[in-house]
């Protein structure tokens, strides 16, 4: 199967978020955002398909790196394939991000699903054909009837145990609210909602990523109280030595690392370092579907969990193909967004969940995106 084309159609669609100044999404009034497709075609018309950012596939990417690595390739050499488009990274002057390899790695699962007519948690190797969901909660807001109090949290987490997931995680306050970063209004947050859904339900903390170690310690230390889950992302992680001496410090298991960069190579340095008791991976975060599986087995063979960052359809492969992953993060959720409205770009959304709190993988062929194709080529924003 040899690759022909690549595309990259970039369209209108509808968006009930927007961002803060710190880049947090909140929910806000109805508008039109860009959103980019890549297509990758074979010599006999198999495609497959893969969101980014227009930034992530700007025309400058698409024509001197993944035209360059992709076109007269087998397109079922997907290590190879992006091990050659990795080998860029260095000499494309930062401008190839991981997120940029992520699409391109998941466009060719994709189009390998479709040529073997199978979703592609099955054709990798399905654990489980649904998963348990925690509801992860948006940042908190200054928003009356949003998540502006202690007791928001609280009444939402309750709805959400109400609509059936399994575990919440709350990511508190961060700037530009006016009182944030603040440990004792983390805490209070934490525990309304420990009061709120009881002794037994799973909790996590995503709170402000820059707080001190000796901050860290404090927050974590409240947590343990609560008989919260584990501790995520309260530092800089970039200090990796900063990480391993909160894991030393305290009880409650510390996730990570989320947002830094490294692939699996540098999770392996976290491992090493004792910087985490849980591996955490993101298909965006460590380039693609092929390296989060290469970090889900290197969690396995120390006997550690790795749970995954961020919701979408190839997020919820990953949690479908390993073991040693508990959960899939459903969200950003808040009480004034609806996260069950179907994407104007999108057929259905690519995770359902039931009544007891499993989102089901989908068994059609392929990544598990249903596209509406007539939309984005009735939407252009080229």
């Amino acid at each position: 199967m040899t690759i022909t084309d690549i595309r990259v159609r970039t369209f209108w669609t509808t968006t009930y978020e927007e961002l803060d100044s710190d880049g947090h999404a909140h929910p806000g009034p109805e508008r039109q955002v860009r959103k980019s497709l890549l297509t990758i075609t074979c010599e006999n018309g198999t495609e497959g398909h893969a969101f980014g950012s227009p930034e992530q596939l700007r025309p400058h990417l698409a024509e001197r790196f993944i035209r360059k690595v992709l076109i007269g390739q087998d397109a079922l050499a997907r290590e190879r394939l992006w091990q050659d488009l990795a080998h860029w990274q260095r000499g494309s002057g930062g401008q190839l991000s991981d997120r940029t390899l992520a699409i391109v790695d998941c466009a060719l699962w994709d189009l390998a699903g479709k040529a073997a007519g199978l979703p592609v948690y099955r054709l990798i190797g399905a654990y489980r054909d649904k998963v348990p969901a925690y509801g992860s909660i948006m940042c908190g807001d200054e928003i009356e009837g949003g998540l502006a109090t202690p007791e928001d949290y609280g009444r939402f987490a309750e709805t959400l145990v109400a609509r059936g997931y399994q575990a919440i995680k709350l990511h508190t306050w961060m700037p530009p609210v006016s009182w944030s970063p603040s440990i004792a209004m983390d805490l209070r947050a934490c525990a309304a909602v420990r009061e709120a859904v009881g002794p037994h339900v799973p909790l996590m903390l995503d709170a402000y990523h820059w707080y001190s170690r000796e901050e860290a310690a404090e927050l974590g230390r409240g947590l343990e109280a609560l008989n919260f889950t584990w501790i995520e992302e309260v530092m800089d992680e970039q200090s990796m030595s900063s990480y391993a001496w909160l894991a030393n410090e305290l009880r409650i298991p510390v996730i990570g690392p989320e947002s830094m960069g490294g692939k699996y190579q540098h999770r392996a340095e976290w491992i090493r370092a004792g910087a985490c008791d849980i591996l955490r991976t993101g298909v965006e975060d460590v380039g693609g579907i092929t390296p989060a599986l290469k970090t889900m087995h290197l969690a396995e063979s120390f006997g550690m969990n790795c749970e995954v960052h961020g919701h979408g359809a190839e997020n919820l492969v990953i949690s479908a193909v390993s073991k040693n992953c508990r959960w899939y993060e459903r969200g950003l959720l808040h009480p004034m967004l609806d996260y069950d409205r179907c994407p104007d770009h999108l057929k259905a959304i690519p995770d359902p969940m039931d009544a007891e709190g499993f989102v089901h993988l989908g068994q059609t062929p392929g990544i598990g995106e249903e596209i509406d194709f007539d939309h984005i080529d009735a939407h252009p924003a080229d």
